[in-house]
């Protein structure tokens, strides 16, 4: 037994010995001496050229702050200088990063567990070149290995835990040939670190501490210049000096502003579990042109708009189960004229991303509305540095949707414009319309006008998955007062007259002018109890309207027992089955067409006098010409004898009949004053 002693205490001593020796040699070994065998097997290791060409060396002392076992073993800390690491054949120049130094320190008993514990890694003055091809190659991902890889392969039981990655000044170059990007930034020190509440704001820091988590100050500032998707781009912005890996909680600050061709974006927040880019809660603001530049930046399908900018709330969930989530929320700006204020969902799901949300404007300038449909002036355009392709001859918008962008995405996005603003002379109330897009189909169910005191309601729909696209719009006008149509013209104020109309289109085509040039469909309308004028025609703003009002009328005030109008649209081309107008002085029919693939007018306006009053005009009139330049003008053929007018609107029975359904009372109990004529001229008299 006493023997057994000895041994094990023999055994003991030279195990220590052996400990001890083997310290010894640690500490005294000359690490430089294994830097070719180093720099060897990495290279073997990432298949690229890699090389300490700097010192190396490794030092061993206790870590403080630890406890039992741990607090009394040596750690070793690695520092290194002048690091390289080249690119793969394919790639130009021959270095990927370059550092001046790298240093970090390792805990030795995890590795007992096959865990590599790095808690920290310092990077110093590091240079990174990143590139790829269009092919998909990038100089940014390795093959560790050059055999072809087994399925049936176990991973490696060992794993890295990287706690916190601490920089320096350095610079990034990254040429993509996939986004068309070029870009270079420089990041640098400040003189002063900036605390975190000075740059995003104390609400926001506040909310942070709240949840006990409390940011990094900004610690270095960057610049960068060069184009994203081929466009000009220029910034600059501060970051945290600190990348917090191991600890998902700890925000990452960020601070930018870049301007990317005619676009504007400020954001100053924090980005949560670096490791897997986890969250993004950041202030952003953006202003630019038009919302229709964000989609090659962005990918987000936006209708062309004035001038726009926003200010609100990005969250980002990039770990999100149907894909990463940004919520912009909360926003407020101008688009135009206009406010706008919201909260919009976007997700990165697949096959196709979807925006959803819903806006609100509580003052809107309908004039912001017209480069929705390509109906805005060149100025406008030119200022969105967009080329104007509306010919000067052309009255409809020429101006072809963008329907691969529809494809693009799904959108489920509800807006309200609580006022509009428009003028006297089209008083819109207010506007609420759902906007659905959804594998390149556009619908608009509804869009719906507060207008004149009644309502105009219509839904659109446009397939933009076909080519050409295939549009269909129903519209239904009901209760628009005439007094409230035109508030400036003093007859129409004692009037209780309304407006009822009811209207469907279909057509093919990629824009408004060729959707209206192949249409088929029908219009309808009713108008009772109104008058007219030359004035009126003045404040509506109708030059062909005040010269046939002249012609007929005088400068007289006439009153409109009833106006009544059914039109038929076949390919393009818009023809009357119906179209009379019933004075105090006399009933005109209007006969002719308009053809909307031309757009050329052929209108012959006669006029049947009533009772004994001698009518001046002795000639119909006409409107020819285009849409753009109307020519009125009178006939050489003379009227014919009174009476003839009714005799021939005896032949429209069937859209007399349509149009009895569009009757509303004029005020109260008051029957309608289109149902005589309507009757009359249903029974063909």
């Amino acid at each position: 037994m006493r023997q057994v002693r000895k041994l094990l205490g023999a055994l003991l001593a030279v195990f220590l010995l052996l400990v001890a020796a083997l310290m010894l040699f640690l500490v005294l070994f000359d690490w430089n001496r294994a830097r070719p065998l180093i720099n060897e097997q990495v290279s073997a290791a990432l298949n690229r050229p890699f090389a300490i060409e700097g010192d190396l060396r490794v030092v061993w002392q206790r870590e403080a702050g630890q406890q039992g076992l741990s607090a009394w073993l040596p750690w070793p800390h690695f520092a290194a200088e002048q690091l390289r690491l080249g690119n793969p054949d394919w790639a130009q120049g021959d270095t990927f990063v370059s550092l001046d130094s790298v240093r970090f320190r390792l805990s030795p008993l995890p590795l007992l567990w096959k865990t590599v514990n790095i808690p920290s890694i310092e990077l110093g003055a590091p240079v990174a070149d990143l590139q790829r091809l269009a092919d998909g190659r990038a100089n940014w991902v390795f093959d560790l290995s050059k055999e072809q890889p087994d399925d049936n392969a176990q991973p490696s039981p060992w794993t890295l835990d990287i706690g916190t990655i601490v920089f320096d000044k350095g610079q990034v170059k990254l040429d993509d040939k996939i986004s068309n990007t070029r870009l270079e930034a420089v990041i640098e020190p400040l003189g002063e670190p900036i605390p975190f509440a000075d740059i995003v704001g104390k609400s926001t820091a506040e909310r942070l501490a709240q949840s006990n988590v409390s940011a990094q100050d900004y610690a270095f500032a960057w610049q960068t210049k060069g184009s994203f998707r081929g466009q000009p781009l220029t910034g600059n912005g501060k970051v945290g000096g600190l990348l917090a890996l191991h600890d998902a909680s700890q925000p990452f600050p960020l601070q930018a502003d870049l301007r990317i061709g005619a676009t504007r974006i400020v954001l100053a927040g924090s980005l949560t579990d670096l490791q897997n880019l986890g969250a993004l809660d950041l202030r952003l603001r953006l202003s630019g042109a038009s919302l229709g530049q964000l989609y090659p930046l962005t990918g987000v399908t936006l209708p062309d708009t004035p001038p726009y900018s926003t200010d609100g709330r990005l969250q980002a969930d990039l770990h999100d189960a149907d894909g990463a989530t940004f919520r912009y929320l909360g926003f407020n700006g101008r688009i135009g004229d206009s406010d706008i204020h919201g909260d919009l969902t976007f997700v990165a799901r697949e096959p196709r991303p979807k925006l959803s949300g819903r806006l609100t404007s509580n003052q809107l300038l309908f004039s912001d509305l017209a480069p929705l449909i390509g109906a805005d002036s060149s100025e406008d355009k030119r200022e969105r540095g967009e080329r104007d392709v509306q010919p000067a001859n052309k009255a409809l918008p020429v101006s072809e949707f963008r329907t691969d962008r529809w494809r693009a995405m799904d959108a489920d996005v509800r807006f309200v414009g609580k006022r509009i603003v428009h003028s006297e002379q089209l008083p819109i109330t207010d506007l609420d319309t759902h906007v659905v897009l959804n594998d390149g189909t556009l619908s608009l169910e509804p869009l719906r006008f507060g207008m004149a005191g009644g309502l105009l309601d219509s839904q659109i729909r446009l397939n933009g998955a076909t080519t050409p696209l295939q549009g269909q719009m129903r519209l239904r006008a009901r209760d628009l007062k005439l007094k409230q149509l035109f508030p400036t013209f003093a007859p129409m104020q004692t009037s209780f007259g309304e407006l009822n109309g009811d209207a469907r289109i279909s057509g093919r085509g990629n824009s408004v002018a060729a959707l209206l040039g192949s249409a088929d469909g029908e219009l309808k309308m009713l108008i009772n109890d109104g008058a007219v004028s030359r004035g009126l025609m003045e404040i509506a703003g109708l030059n062909v309207g005040n010269y046939l009002v002249g012609r007929l009328f005088g400068d007289e005030e006439v009153k409109i027992h009833c106006a009544a109008a059914d039109l038929g649209i076949k390919q393009g081309l818009m023809s009357t089955r119906l179209f009379v107008i019933d004075t105090d002085n006399a009933v005109i029919k209007v006969d002719g067409s308009a053809n909307f693939a031309s757009e050329r007018l052929d209108f012959t306006i006669t006029p049947s006098t009533k009772g004994f009053r001698i009518f001046s005009l002795r000639s119909p009139l006409y409107v020819r010409g285009t849409f753009k330049e109307p020519a009125p003008g009178v006939q050489a053929t003379p009227l014919a004898l009174r009476g003839a007018g009714m005799v021939a609107l005896g032949v429209a029975v069937a859209p007399a009949a349509g149009l009895l359904a569009l009757m509303a009372p004029s005020a109260g109990d008051e029957p309608s004053q289109c149902e005589p004529l309507l009757r009359k001229i249903q029974g063909g008299q």
